[in-house]
């Protein structure tokens, strides 16, 4: 099992969330988030006083998978959320120790779905 944590453009979710939906993916955890990368923010003036922001909102997908979806997991993230500009995003995946499904007590591979 692992978890696969994405943090890919706003804009980008609906796509990505399609793609995910196509290869029969679709438990998965949304955050709204805020942080930097390569882009390192932007500035901009209000009222003559010059701000410099560099945490640029972003989203955060949480899915935890089973080994045999990981690379369709990956590939359906990347097909969404790709336009070859900067500021894309990142996929981290991570090993899972274990899951738990609190309605019927079931525990690893089963509960993941």
């Amino acid at each position: 099992m692992k978890m696969i944590e994405a943090i890919i453009q706003p804009e980008s979710l609906d796509a990505v969330k399609n793609e995910l939906y196509k290869e029969n993916v679709g438990k998965m955890t949304v955050f709204k988030v805020k942080g930097c990368g390569q882009q390192m923010g932007y500035t901009e003036s209000y009222r003559g006083v010059t701000h410099k922001i560099n945490l640029m909102p972003k989203v955060c997908i949480r899915i935890a998978v089973n080994d045999n979806f990981v690379d369709t997991t990956i590939q359906a993230i990347m097909r969404g959320a790709r336009t070859g500009n900067i500021g894309d995003g990142k996929i981290f995946v991570q090993p899972l120790e274990q899951c738990y499904r609190i309605r019927t007590g079931e525990d690893g591979e089963v509960a993941v779905g």
